[in-house]
């Protein structure tokens, strides 16, 4: 038996609509809708197998909540930093480091600021040496992975946004990022 939209029911889905169509009054008017019955030859199943044979099919997927977005940091604060007025409250430095090194540095480093209740961190990564790369090795690794790292849903809970830094603390080869503040889980 084919739904509306072209796809076949089950004897499953039919004990199931039934369950759910006895369990519902319908508007005044209206007349309950029932599915196509079943052809002969396969008998409806009772209500707890179709229950059951549904849970094995499609078992629950359980999807976390979403990631929090991120915002660009504020016109004011980049003013105050680029004038020296607002000071960064920690940094880290990724030089030399590999990808998997760097990665959890910069996860731990992160979780700890948040924690102390910094504000705004600056996370250098490095320009890449100038010199073209030699097979299989890419220069300014970091630089290109720490921000696509920042954006990963394991990150956003501890990062509200981050930017280019200002010249004075390493321009393109580092990021002011800004800390999300720490929620307090109290009685």
């Amino acid at each position: 038996m084919r739904s509306r939209r072209g796809k076949t029911l089950t004897e499953a889905d039919i004990a199931l609509w039934r369950q759910v169509a006895r369990s519902v009054k319908p508007l005044p008017g209206r007349a309950p809708i029932e599915p196509e019955p079943v052809p002969e030859q396969a008998a409806p199943t009772s209500i707890e197998t179709a229950t059951r044979a549904i849970a094995v099919a499609a078992p629950a997927k359980m999807t976390p909540p979403p990631a929090p977005p991120l915002a660009p940091i504020e016109r004011r604060l980049r003013t105050q930093l680029r004038r020296g007025q607002q000071s960064v409250d920690a940094s880290i430095d990724l030089h030399g480091m590999r990808q998997d090194e760097a990665h959890l540095a910069l996860h731990a480093f992160l979780r700890r600021e948040q924690r102390r209740g910094c504000r705004i961190a600056l996370v250098v990564t490095g320009k890449g040496a100038p010199a073209p790369a030699l097979f299989g090795d890419e220069r300014g690794v970091l630089r290109r992975m720490v921000p696509h790292w920042l954006r990963l849903p394991e990150l956003r809970t501890l990062v509200l946004g981050f930017e280019e830094a200002e010249q004075r603390h390493g321009g393109s080869g580092a990021l002011y990022v800004r800390l999300r503040r720490l929620r307090e889980h109290g009685p």
